[in-house]
């Protein structure tokens, strides 16, 4: 299973690096190996950027290796450096350790943990790096790296070679503590495999070489590319900001939506990066595409394994419901709990109070929210009943009537007036308590 897996992780191009590349193949085709790969708490939910790694111990598990996945309490509060083009704000000890039970939560969201020889494992390195005192750390961690190659190092060279920025002693030892992780886990648990995103080469190898010389062990490192988009934008980022894998910070709506907007440049690499599907049907899409004019059929599936892989099958289906029904404005299938998604992130949303509204006029009502920029746009909309409050159209005679339209008994669940102007313009209103 191993020389398969292998195979499939080059088909997919999820293979960038690797410290003794013949060696590593067949110490895995040996036996269960346990591997491990490092997420640190720098906010309260992962981003999809994780999503590569964290696929990749599931590839392993299931080829049967044992994956640890170890969420940095320690390394979280001094920052990684890595090419990165500032120095990160420390966060608090406590702000740091509720980040870390909530990436715990994550990661064991994609790992099996049961009573296999493979079963999984969630660790936190403040368990090990908090018991050290600082005599004892650079005695035995500090005396085996060379300042001289760590700031050759690129990631620590770029801080160094920018103007005005540089680097603090507290992000340039991040290296040792990222490397006494893979010497610790190697000794404890006979982990002998570090995964990681390609800007964690130097720290992978620092690992690598800090367990021979602290333990006598031979272990491996092996790195995964950097996504990138082809348009050179940054992927995992959009105009509403970072896509997370938290639903109550980007909801499964926005989430499917994000994947259903992938540029067709992107969509085939990010089916074999984020998806499981065998390499031979994702070629088959592509090649079916290749001859298809105007919108692919990558997209729905890329978008539809992603969801339901992250936040299930459930939220999959409730994430299409309200991708049709604000396609077709039937909302009479949609729940409360999808139309809460809608106001997190799928919509302009705006609270609304009911105290007033007889003397507010919709051109106002919708002009304040900032749905349209001037009330002619709405009075044209009322003329043609083009304005549609929870799927009721409105004419001009109701322009006047705030308080009726938006009556607290028309409110959909008994909070939400969903208004619909024109073809493309939605607002959702949520009566405010």
């Amino acid at each position: 299973m191993t020389a398969a897996l292998i195979e499939d992780l080059k088909a997919r191009g999820l293979l960038n690096q690797a410290t003794a590349d013949e060696e590593l193949v067949e110490h895995l085709q040996q036996g269960c190996r346990t591997l491990y790969c490092g997420f640190d708490p720098t906010a309260d939910s992962l981003h999809i950027g994780s999503l590569v790694p964290l696929l990749t111990l599931k590839r392993f598990q299931q080829a049967g290796h044992k994956p640890i996945a170890l969420v940095g309490g320690a390394t979280g509060l001094i920052g990684d450096p890595s090419f990165k083009a500032a120095e990160r704000k420390l966060n608090g000890p406590e702000v740091v350790a509720g980040w870390v039970e909530k990436l715990k939560q994550q990661v064991s969201a994609f790992i099996e943990f049961n009573d296999a020889e493979n079963a999984a494992d969630v660790v936190n390195n403040l368990d090990w790096v908090g018991n050290l005192n600082v005599l004892d750390f650079l005695r035995d961690v500090g005396k085996h790296f060379s300042v001289n190659n760590m700031i050759q190092k690129e990631s620590v060279k770029q801080r160094i070679d920018r103007e005005g920025a540089g680097i603090s002693f507290t992000e340039f030892t991040y290296m040792l503590l990222q490397s006494y992780d893979f010497a610790e886990l190697a000794n404890r648990d006979a982990c002998t495999l570090q995964i990681g995103g390609s800007d964690q080469w130097g720290n992978i190898v620092g690992g690598v070489d800090l367990a021979r010389r602290m333990y006598g062990k031979q272990v491996f490192g092996l790195t995964l590319p950097l996504v990138t988009k082809s348009d050179g934008t940054k992927f995992g980022k959009t105009e509403s900001g970072t896509i997370w894998l938290d639903p109550t910070k980007t909801s499964p709506y926005a989430f499917y939506q994000f994947w259903m907007n992938t540029a067709d440049a992107d969509v085939y690499k990010f089916l074999r990066y984020f998806t499981f599907l065998p390499i031979e049907k994702i070629e088959e899409i592509e090649a079916t595409d290749s001859e298809i004019q105007g919108r692919k059929t990558a997209q729905p599936v890329l978008a539809e394994e992603v969801t339901r892989l992250v936040h299930g099958d459930d939220a999959l289906e409730s994430a299409k419901r309200i991708t049709q029904a604000l396609f077709s404005g039937d909302l009479a299938d949609l729940s409360e709990a999808e139309l809460e998604q809608i106001k997190l992130d799928g919509l302009p949303s705006s609270d609304l109070s009911l105290e007033g509204l007889a003397d507010i006029p919709m051109t106002s009502l919708f002009a304040d929210c900032g749905m349209v920029k001037a009330g002619r746009e709405v009075k044209d909309a009322l003329g043609r009943n083009a304005v549609l409050v929870n799927n009721e159209a409105k004419s001009m005679e109701d322009n006047m009537k705030c308080d009726e339209v938006f009556a607290a008994s028309k409110a959909l669940f008994g909070r939400f007036f969903l208004v619909k102007l024109g073809k493309k313009k939605y607002h959702l209103f949520e009566i405010q308590k």
